[in-house]
C-alpha cells in the first residue's frame, strides 16, 4: 500500500474511529460518500481512510486528495496496489491500526453509498447498548430507475434483519462497525484473498469472528443508501448474484466446520437437502410475494451451494464493467 494524501494537522493519537472507504473507478460517487461522512452528527473523534484499488487509474484517489488536503475532512488516502475487494479492506484496516495508536473501532462504508447523518453515532450506540463487538446496518437500495423500486424486497437487496438487537450472523461489510478487540484477535490478512473477486470475504470474516465468540448485533437505524445501477436488476445479474450467494454459503460453511468429523460430507448433504426443498420454498415465496424472481431465489442459492462442490465460482467483481 502507498500513502498518497493526508489531512494537514491530523492528530493521529486523538482518533478513536477510522471510517474505511474502499473505492474503484467511482470518483464522483466517492466524493458524495465523503460529503455524507463530513455531515455526521457525532462528537466521536473519527477520521476517514480511502482505499483506492485501481493502482493504475487512481481516479478515486485523485478525486479525494484535494478534499483531504484542504482539511475539510480528517483522514488519509492510500493505494491498495493488489486488486480485489479483500485486498482493499485488508489494506484499510491494517492502515487504521498503524496510523491511529488509540483506535477503538473501524467502520466501513462503500463508495456507492451515502450515510444518514446519524449513521456513525447509531452504530456506536448500538455497540454499547447491545454489548456487541461487531454491528451491521441496512444498505437501503436506491435504484437508478424509479420503476425498479419493487426490487427492494428481493433477497439480493433486502436487509437480513428488520429490527435492532443481537443477531447470530452478519453477512456484509457494506455497512459495518468492528471494534478493536476483534481486529487484534483475528488472523491476518483479515479477509481471505480467495474471495477477492467473488465477494464473500466479509461474510467469511464475520463467520469466523462469531465462531471465536465475538458478539454480533444489528442496528436498523444506522442506515446507508446504496446506489443500484439498472444493470443490477437484469435477470442474468440477479441469477448470477443468487448463485454466487449459494457458492459463498458453501465455502464459508466449510471453513466454519473445518476440523470436525465428516465436515465436507455434512456440508454436501445439507446442500442437497436445500436443493431438494428449494422448489417448495420457492413456491411459497412466489405465492407470498407474487414475484417469480423472489420465488426462484432459494432454487438458485441451493444450486450454487451444490455447484461450489464442483469448483464453480462466479467472480462477478473480476469484470467491474459488467457488475
Amino acid at each position: 500500500m502507498t500513502l498518497v494524501a493526508t489531512s494537514p494537522h491530523l492528530d493521529r493519537a486523538a482518533i478513536d474511529i477510522a471510517v474505511t472507504v474502499p473505492t474503484f473507478r467511482r470518483p464522483q460517487q466517492v466524493l458524495e460518500t465523503l460529503d455524507s461522512l463530513a455531515a455526521q452528527r457525532t462528537t466521536r473523534r473519527f477520521a476517514v481512510i480511502i482505499m483506492e484499488n485501481d493502482a493504475e487509474g487512481r481516479q478515486g484517489a485523485e478525486a479525494v486528495a484535494p478534499r483531504l488536503l484542504s482539511g475539510a475532512l480528517p483522514g488519509l488516502a492510500i493505494i491498495a496496489h493488489e486488486r480485489g475487494n479483500c485486498c482493499a479492506y485488508n489494506a484499510g484496516w491494517q492502515t487504521a491500526l498503524e496510523q491511529f495508536p488509540n483506535l477503538k473501532a473501524v467502520a466501513v462504508i462503500d463508495d456507492d453509498e451515502i450515510a444518514d447523518p446519524d449513521w456513525l453515532e447509531r452504530l456506536c450506540e448500538a455497540a454499547q447498548a447491545f454489548g456487541a463487538d461487531i454491528v451491521g446496518g441496512p444498505q437501503v437500495p436506491v435504484f437508478a430507475e424509479p420503476a425498479h423500486a419493487h426490487w427492494a424486497e428481493h433477497p439480493v437487496f433486502a436487509p437480513p434483519y428488520r429490527a435492532s438487537g443481537r443477531v447470530p450472523a452478519l453477512y456484509s461489510s457494506g455497512n459495518l462497525f468492528v471494534t478493536r478487540p476483534v481486529l487484534d484477535a483475528m488472523e491476518r490478512p483479515f479477509l481471505d484473498l480467495k474471495f477477492n473477486f467473488m465477494g464473500g470475504g466479509d461474510s467469511d470474516f464475520l463467520s469466523r469472528a462469531a465462531q471465536r465468540g465475538f458478539r454480533l448485533a444489528w442496528c436498523a437505524e444506522a442506515t446507508v443508501h446504496e446506489t443500484v445501477p439498472a444493470r443490477r436488476v437484469e435477470q442474468d445479474w440477479i441469477r448470477a448474484r443468487s448463485l454466487r450467494n449459494g457458492v459463498i454459503s458453501t465455502l464459508v460453511e466449510k471453513k466454519r466446520r473445518a476440523g470436525t468429523p465428516f465436515a465436507s460430507v455434512k456440508v454436501l448433504l445439507k446442500s442437497l437437502a436445500l436443493l431438494a426443498a428449494s422448489p417448495l420454498r420457492g413456491a411459497i415465496r412466489l405465492v407470498r410475494t407474487g414475484s417469480p424472481s423472489i420465488g426462484l431465489y432459494p432454487v438458485y442459492v441451493a444450486a450454487g451451494r451444490v455447484m461450489a462442490e464442483f469448483g464453480y465460482a462466479n467472480e462477478q467483481y473480476r469484470q467491474p464493467e459488467k457488475n
